[in-house]
């Protein structure tokens, strides 16, 4: 009765299994965890402490019931305690990843002297996050008070056997998607409603406790963003191999996703303002970001098989091989020049202007070195003809090698974009200077306050060219004082000489803005793996506000959405860069060697790259997946089987669920 269907790896939970798994591949040793995840064989009850006695072939006859009438594939897992991880949740669910559970595997895990369970669900499983609610809290829970451990497993049996999770979602997410905000709309009235609906027994289900709404809508957002982005990247991969004809139908997949998520990234920007909202505000909010982000996720899921079917990276891969190898060895030149050129760069500009680039070199050569590693492992593979293990392995170096192609490159725009900045500031202090001008001849208060701008304007110009400048924050500095000039002389100047002025004030903000949201871009996309949903939520509204400035027909308007956009990248790199800091603290040391951290905060790494070889999708933390474009599809009842890539959803590769203590 054990299940074949594909894999998948909750995005904020796989990390610890993934670093131990690679690093006791890679430069051996013991695992970390003081209890391994246990392993499903051809039994799906593990039972270590001896809970079920007599009653195990009970509950191995309500599971296979289930199995036939249904198709859902429960698993038991009873021990004493959960240990590293402690929750759990991410106990359940690293378990469910190790042992390969996909779209329509459960697991319940059980810890007898810890007093805490969880039931653990694929992120596209036909059951409802509602209906695992209520079979958590009306089913589960009250046997595992009473100490009724075989009556625990049989009620979660029978209650996925009553019919209540329905269908697939795959199609139906398809036809809305051509309207996204229609489908985000029908979806969460189609929740609440069924919140507020009575189930079976006439009892209403319970509402999901506003704590678990946020951090399920924050996780899908991350999930969904890692989508997105893995998604583009193998997109490039197949366009420069097939062309635009071949990949347009991806393409457009890949378009409409992205706004879906943009969408589900404005409703969070929305609570994250500085107006107060509701409860029940939230929650709408909260459900119209899962709505948004599945439908984009099963939208990239729809294209699955046909992406899969173009870049068979299994059928071909010695020379995907050589391919990747070739464009291994063209990335690793790059890095001694990057190198050498941010070096020059330290000597000309502040630490500040460099902050977010700062280790690219470092980091490109870690992508390298885990590349190598991988391609030693495909290498291998291809050798023992186990070609499905050399293609996730050729996919993981492809992405690495990407990652440090990004790298390299991002110090070179860098140098560009403040060479730019320098330009720019000099041109403003220019003008600024012709504005302090313009005010003196006006005399009165105008006069006395160009004096203050005056002073701005000469330490503004001494700065132009001197070692250790930062042409961003200098242009910040500008900024604030040309709308101080700009608002004491507004009524001397005409219109026409008003609106060549805002035209190249805006300007100006938009090339900063641009450029702020690069460099936040580049970084979060190269460490992915550590960076959470709020720093991505503002890098998601500075883009849409820099779209808006420049699309932007009133001068006003667009210089206001300019600025604006340049602040919230800035806060975005803040936050991704005490993401990044709070990853390097927790992790420093975890085993697995510099290497395998730096995929992992990548959002390379995957479990099955140095783990063994598995047909399934899988995902690393932050993002990084085996598989093809789309979701966990393949089945023992469909004898489907995905090939490696990584276009595709992000929901359907992680997990969820419901437990807590009893």
């Amino acid at each position: 009765m054990a299940s074949s269907r594909g894999g998948r790896i909750s995005i904020d939970r796989i990390l610890a299994t993934a670093v131990v798994t690679a690093a006791l591949l890679l430069v051996g040793g013991s695992p970390a965890w003081a209890e391994d995840p246990v392993s499903f064989g051809a039994d799906p009850v593990v039972d270590t402490v001896g809970a079920l006695g007599d009653d195990a072939d009970d509950v191995r006859a309500a599971i296979e019931k289930t199995a036939d009438d249904t198709g859902r594939q429960l698993f038991v897992a009873y021990v004493d305690e959960f240990t590293n991880p402690e929750q759990a949740d991410t106990w359940a669910n690293d378990t469910a990843v190790a042992n390969n559970m996909g779209a329509e595997d459960y697991l319940l895990a059980v810890a007898i002297d810890g007093r805490a369970y969880y039931l653990s669900a694929a992120g596209n499983a036909s059951v409802t996050d509602d209906q695992l609610d209520r079979i958590s809290l009306r089913e589960i829970e009250p046997a595992l008070r009473d100490g009724d451990w075989a009556g625990a497993a049989i009620a979660a049996a029978e209650a996925l056997d009553d019919g209540s999770g329905g269908s697939g979602w795959g199609w139906v997410w398809f036809l809305v998607l051509a309207a996204v905000a229609v489908a985000v709309i029908a979806i969460v009235l189609s929740r609440r409603r069924r919140r507020q609906a009575p189930d079976a027994s006439g009892a209403t289900a319970p509402a999901v406790p506003l704590p678990e709404l946020r951090r399920r809508a924050a996780t899908a957002l991350v999930a969904a963003d890692d989508a997105i982005k893995t998604s583009e990247e193998e997109l490039g991969f197949a366009v420069a191999s097939y062309g635009d004809a071949a990949t347009s139908a991806f393409r457009q997949a890949l378009e409409t996703a992205k706004a879906g998520v943009a969408e589900a990234f404005r409703l969070q920007q929305r609570l994250d303002d500085e107006v107060p909202d509701t409860e029940a505000q939230q929650r709408e909010v909260y459900e119209g970001i899962l709505a948004a982000t599945a439908a984009a996720d099963a939208l990239l899921d729809e294209q699955a098989e046909a992406f899969d079917a173009l870049r068979d990276l299994e059928r071909n891969a010695p020379a995907e091989l050589e391919r990747v190898r070739a464009e291994a060895a063209a990335a690793r030149a790059t890095t001694a020049p990057a190198d050498a050129r941010l070096r020059a760069l330290s000597g000309e500009y502040a630490a500040s202007a460099l902050a977010a680039l700062a280790d690219n070199p470092a980091q490109a050569g870690s992508r390298l070195a885990f590349a190598d590693a991988a391609l030693e492992r495909a290498a291998a593979a291809i050798a023992g003809s186990r070609t499905a293990e050399a293609a996730v392995a050729i996919r993981a170096a492809e992405e690495a090698v990407d990652q440090a192609q990004l790298l390299t490159a991002a110090v070179a725009r860098l140098a560009d974009d403040l060479a730019a900045a320098d330009r720019a500031l000099a041109d403003g202090v220019a003008d600024l200077e012709r504005d302090v001008e313009t005010a003196r001849a006006l005399g009165g208060a105008t006069a006395a306050a160009a004096e203050g701008t005056a002073v701005v304007a000469a330490d503004l110009r001494t700065r132009i060219g001197a070692a250790g400048r930062d042409p961003r924050a200098d242009a910040a500095l500008l900024e604030r004082s040309n709308a101080e000039i700009d608002a004491a002389i507004a009524t001397a100047r005409d219109a026409a000489e008003r609106a060549a002025r805002e035209r190249a004030v805006l300007q100006r903000s938009v090339d900063g803005a641009r450029i702020q949201v690069q460099t936040a871009e580049d970084y979060v996309t190269a460490r992915r793996g550590a960076v959470g949903a709020e720093a991505r939520t503002r890098l998601a509204e500075a883009s849409r506000l820099l779209q808006r400035a420049v699309a932007g027909t009133d001068p006003a308007a667009a210089l206001q959405s300019a600025r604006r956009s340049a602040q919230l990248a800035t806060d975005a790199l803040t936050l991704a860069q005490r993401d990044v800091a709070s990853f390097d603290r927790t992790y420093d040391g975890g085993g697995g060697g510099g290497d395998v951290m730096g995929a992992v905060l990548g959002g390379i790494l995957v479990d099955s790259v140095f783990g063994g070889s598995r047909s399934s999708r899988s995902r690393g933390y932050g993002g990084s997946r085996s598989g093809g474009f789309g979701g966990s599809r393949s089945s023992a009842r469909s004898g489907t089987r995905r090939s490696a890539g990584s276009f595709g959803g992000g929901g359907t590769r992680g997990r969820r669920g419901s437990g807590g203590r009893f």
